[in-house]
C-alpha cells in the first residue's frame, strides 16, 4: 500500500477528517486532499508528527515493509485452515490477529482472513463465537471503507448480517441503502462474450457457477418463505414449500443431505421428537457421503468431489455439536434413540 493510501486509510480509521488532519499539522485542507490523491507527499519535517497523529510509526507510513502478495496471503490462508483442524479455532484466530498486526496495512490480508475465519465459524465447533466475532466485526467496520467496490461491498454484506442478528433492524436497513444498485450483470455479459469468442471452458464455468448461485438463491427463499408460514401458523403451506424445496434440491442434484432440510425445520417448529429422530437418522449419515458434482452435466466443471465431501462432513461435525449443546435441541436429547445416533456418529449428547 503506498503512503497516499496509508494516509487516507489510517486517517478513515480512526475518523478523522481532511480538516482536521489539516489543523494538527498547520497544513491547508487542500494540501492533505492532494496527499491522498497521490499528486504530492508530505514534507519530510512533517511525517514524525503525521505518523504520531495517525497512530502509527514512520516504517508503516513510508511503506518500508511492503503488503503480502496474492500468492503468499493464499498459503498463509491455507496454514489457518491446517491451524483449525490440527489446533483449535482460537489458535488459527491468534495466529490470523497477528498476521495483521504485522501487516496493518494490507487491506487482500484483512479481507481473506477475516471471510476465512467467519466461514470456519460455521464449519467448525467454536466455544463462545460472538468474542471472535466483535473482532470481526471491527475488521468489516474498517474494509466496509475500502477504494475496491468488492472488498467495500462484501463488508457492509457482513455488517448488515450482524446487526439483522441483533435485532438492529434499522442499522441493517441503513446499511442495505448503501448498497449500489446496478442494472448490468457483469458476470451474464462475460460469459455471452465468451462464448462469442470461442472461449468455450470460460462460458461454461461462469454458467455453471450461475446455476449453483441461483439454485441456491431459490433455497434460501423457499427456507425463508417456509419460515414465515410456520410463524403465520399456516401448516398446509409450510408443508407445500417443504414439497418444493426437496424438488429443487433433488432435481438440481444438490447433496442429499439438504433435501431434509425444510422438513426438518418443520418437525423442529412442532418440537415433534419422532419426526426429527426419522429426518435426522438419514440427514446425518447423508453428509457423511461422497458428492461427486461433476457427475451430472450441470456441473462438468465444478472442483473435485474432495472439497465438497469435506465440507459436508465438517458441517455435519458442527451440527452435532449444536444438536449436543443448544437449547433448541433440548427436546431431544432425552431420547434414548437419538442418543445412540449421535454416538454411532462419534458424539455424545
Amino acid at each position: 500500500m503506498k503512503i497516499n493510501q496509508i494516509i487516507r486509510q489510517r486517517r478513515r480509521d480512526l475518523s478523522l477528517t481532511q480538516e482536521q488532519v489539516a489543523a494538527y499539522l498547520g497544513v491547508s485542507t487542500p494540501a492533505v486532499n492532494k496527499w491522498e490523491k497521490g499528486s504530492t507527499y508530505p514534507d519530510i519535517t512533517l511525517l514524525p508528527a503525521l505518523a504520531r497523529l495517525l497512530r502509527t510509526d514512520l516504517n508503516t507510513l513510508l511503506s518500508f515493509q511492503e503488503d503480502l502478495s496474492d500468492v503468499e496471503i493464499e498459503t498463509f490462508v491455507d496454514h489457518l485452515d491446517q491451524m483449525v483442524q490440527e489446533q483449535g479455532y482460537q489458535a488459527a484466530f491468534q495466529a490470523a490477529w497477528g498476521k495483521v498486526q504485522e501487516y496493518p496495512t494490507c487491506e487482500a490480508l484483512l479481507y481473506s482472513a477475516a471471510l476465512y475465519l467467519e466461514g470456519a465459524l460455521s464449519l467448525y465447533p467454536v466455544q463462545q463465537p460472538e468474542e471472535y466475532q466483535t473482532t470481526l466485526e471491527t475488521w468489516y467496520q474498517r474494509l466496509a471503507r475500502s477504494d475496491t467496490q468488492e472488498i467495500r461491498d462484501t463488508a457492509v454484506g457482513m455488517l448488515i448480517s450482524y446487526a439483522r442478528n441483533r435485532g438492529e433492524f434499522s442499522k441493517a436497513e441503513e446499511l442495505i441503502q448503501t448498497l449500489p444498485d446496478s442494472p448490468i450483470d457483469k458476470e451474464e455479459q462475460l460469459a455471452i462474450l465468451y462464448q462469442r469468442q470461442g472461449k468455450y471452458e470460460q462460458a461454461q464455468g461462469i454458467w455453471e457457477h450461475r446455476i449453483l448461485h441461483g439454485v441456491t438463491e431459490i433455497q434460501t427463499a423457499l427456507m425463508n418463505k417456509l419460515e414465515w408460514a410456520l410463524l403465520r401458523k399456516r401448516p398446509q403451506e409450510a408443508e407445500a414449500l417443504a414439497d418444493l424445496y426437496e424438488t429443487v434440491t433433488s432435481l438440481f442434484c444438490f447433496p442429499g443431505w439438504m433435501r431434509y432440510n425444510a422438513r426438518l425445520q418443520i418437525a423442529l417448529d412442532a418440537q415433534d421428537g419422532d419426526a426429527c429422530f426419522a429426518i435426522l437418522s438419514q440427514m446425518l449419515p447423508a453428509m457423511k457421503e461422497i458428492w461427486d458434482p461433476q457427475a451430472h452435466p450441470l456441473y462438468a466443471s465444478a472442483d473435485d468431489a474432495g472439497g465438497s465431501t469435506f465440507l459436508s462432513s465438517r458441517l455435519a461435525d458442527t451440527f452435532c455439536f449444536e444438536l449436543s449443546t443448544h437449547e433448541e435441541y433440548a427436546f431431544l436429547r432425552d431420547r434414548a434413540d437419538f442418543n445412540a445416533l449421535m454416538e454411532t456418529l462419534g458424539h455424545r449428547s
